[in-house]
């Protein structure tokens, strides 16, 4: 049962996230979190996310914007690393309250219309900061989200530019999970192939959704997932 309900998870994470560019890892870690406590989970999820994001970004390569990549992801990539580093001596909880009040902040901002423009420092500093939560907790697609929204890109650059993020941002944390955690992620390798099948499923039906949405529902439901995930997030 517990299966059925990581594949379950797994795939809304992947349709969620072809939709709005986050989405796998907060919504599998929680559920895998309440079996497995938020450290190993985070670890979990790393590799399903890892292979969606990279079918994700593989079907939208050609919408990437490069300047917000290059002036949001490069920090982002950082930060990621150094989460992940800081992941094995710190713990998660007030972490996912920073984050949950940061998520709120944004999805709220997001609904209200207010337009949040970045400029370079900014983009910098929100980078970094997205990719320090993600080492951290796991879930830094949501506020990696949240930041995004104030470079006014269209939806298929959003949704490409903040894979093509995601995929830095791992690319950091992975190898340092498989150091020091890879022999717990050996013991539970079945329940992460369960998850990575239902990711990468997901995906696909989700490519197929994003092509019908307009630019401002786009947002709007981007807000909104934004919102609901901060929410979320203080009583997990």
């Amino acid at each position: 049962m517990f299966e059925a309900l990581v594949a379950v998870a797994a795939f809304a994470g992947g349709v969620v996230a072809s939709l709005a560019g986050f989405g796998v890892g907060s919504i599998i870690t929680p559920l895998l979190a309440a079996r497995y406590g938020m450290k190993l989970a985070v670890v979990m999820v790393a590799i399903p996310h890892i292979i969606g994001t990279g079918v994700r970004f593989w079907f939208l390569r050609k919408s990437l914007d490069r300047r917000v990549l290059l002036s949001f992801g490069i920090t982002s990539a950082i930060g990621g690393l150094a989460g992940a580093l800081l992941h094995a001596w710190i713990g998660g909880r007030v972490l996912a309250y920073i984050l949950a009040a940061l998520l709120i902040f944004a999805g709220i901002t997001g609904l209200l219309n207010i337009n949040l423009k970045f400029g370079r420092k900014g983009a910098w500093i929100a980078g970094a900061l997205s990719g320090l939560l993600g080492g951290l907790v796991g879930n830094q697609g949501g506020i990696r989200a949240g930041a995004m929204l104030g470079f006014d890109v269209p939806k298929e650059a959003f949704v490409a530019t903040s894979t093509a993020v995601a995929l830095f941002i791992d690319g950091m944390r992975v190898p340092v999970y498989l150091y020091t955690d890879g022999r717990e992620l050996l013991r539970v390798w079945p329940l992460v192939a369960v998850a990575t099948v239902g990711v990468v499923a997901g995906t696909f039906a989700g490519r197929l959704v994003l092509g019908r949405i307009s630019e401002e529902m786009f947002k709007r439901v981007v807000s909104g997932l934004i919102l609901v995930l901060g929410v979320s997030m203080l009583f997990v």
